[in-house]
């Protein structure tokens, strides 16, 4: 191929060049990019132009970046873990979850703090009030794929319970004593996708441009009132989120006078 005739930056035509290759099947998922010399040669640019286009390709998660070996196509692969965001009680009253089989990566953290404003939407209370939030960094034994938990219980919520003075109980650990409390417990959780933070993409160990399942989880209690909120983060490449959905019992119509 000659040189490139398109308008705009030099870096960003052989950035387009590049992807239609790899659009084309030129440039398959998995095989290696030629390399910086060989680029060079083919768009006749400097070495400079070419890095500037391998980064902006990388940035978008096109191509990843092998230290020693060079840059390889990255590969549409599925998610190799499902994450199953189910809830069961056993006859005994003791709940079980999806996330029972993860296991702890390390201790959890548990430390004071206080709602923001968003979390103090979630929770039904002003900024400022005081929290217990447990920190957790979990693995799945199979796949090996990572995942960050953090749960967040109001100091209301925990006090009269088992919860005050041992807040790293595990999620379905809380949920039975929250139901022993007298709870009739109800769930609302919402997922979206977002980039990560920089601690997240490192302690994840997640690749470049690589965006992260990030789910939000409220525990309601008597009359609706939020108990607790979980927040789940994981590489959005190797997860997928299951859920069972079930139809709500048929509303009752209040007779009126």
């Amino acid at each position: 191929m000659g040189e490139i005739q398109r308008p705009g930056a030099l870096y960003k035509q052989v950035a387009a060049a590049i992807r239609d290759a790899i659009a084309s099947g030129e440039f398959p998922p998995g095989a290696p990019l030629p390399s910086e010399a060989q680029l060079i040669a083919r768009y006749r640019v400097s070495r400079p132009t070419v890095r500037n286009a391998i980064a902006a390709l990388r940035t978008e998660g096109l191509i990843e970046v092998i230290h020693g070996k060079g840059s390889f196509v990255r590969g549409a692969q599925a998610p190799v873990l499902t994450v199953a965001r189910t809830i069961s009680r056993d006859d005994a009253g003791n709940f079980t979850t999806g996330q029972d089989a993860w296991k702890p990566a390390e201790e959890p953290t548990v430390y004071r703090t206080k709602t923001t404003v968003t979390t103090g939407a979630l929770l039904a209370l002003g900024e400022g009030e005081a929290l217990f939030g447990v920190d957790r960094l979990l693995t799945d034994p199979t796949t090996g794929t990572r995942a960050l938990h953090r749960t967040l219980i109001p100091f209301a919520t925990a006090e009269g319970t088992a919860l005050a003075e041992h807040p790293d109980a595990e999620p379905a650990e809380i949920y039975t004593l929250l139901a022993e409390a007298g709870h009739d417990l109800s769930w609302a959780e919402t997922t979206r996708a977002r980039m990560p933070l920089p601690d997240e993409r490192a302690t994840l160990q997640l690749a470049d441009a690589v965006p992260v399942i990030h789910t939000t989880r409220t525990t309601l209690g008597r009359d609706d009132r939020p108990l607790i909120v979980e927040e789940l983060t994981a590489s959005g490449d190797r997860a997928q989120l299951t859920y069972r959905i079930t139809a709500d019992g048929p509303k009752r119509v209040q007779p009126t006078a």
